[in-house]
């Protein structure tokens, strides 16, 4: 998957998720361990399909979200 510019998502999750992730200080999986799916939820732009995405991604590192 091609990433987007400013972070190293995959574009799968879609434009205004990733500028929004970017603009809220997440711009690598690690900085995604240490916040919870409902806090990113609440970011404009970031849908239960961007964090679908960005978890399956995680897993693949053997990383997670952070509890809520």
């Amino acid at each position: 998957m091609s990433e987007q510019p400013g972070s190293e998502f995959p574009r799968a999750i879609g434009k205004v998720a990733d500028r929004e992730l970017v603009a809220n200080g997440y711009t690598t999986y690690d900085s995604l361990t240490k916040v919870s799916e409902k806090t990113l939820l609440k970011i404009h732009g970031v849908g239960p399909k961007a964090i679908r995405i960005l978890g399956e991604e995680l897993a693949a590192q053997d990383k997670a979200y952070a509890a809520d």
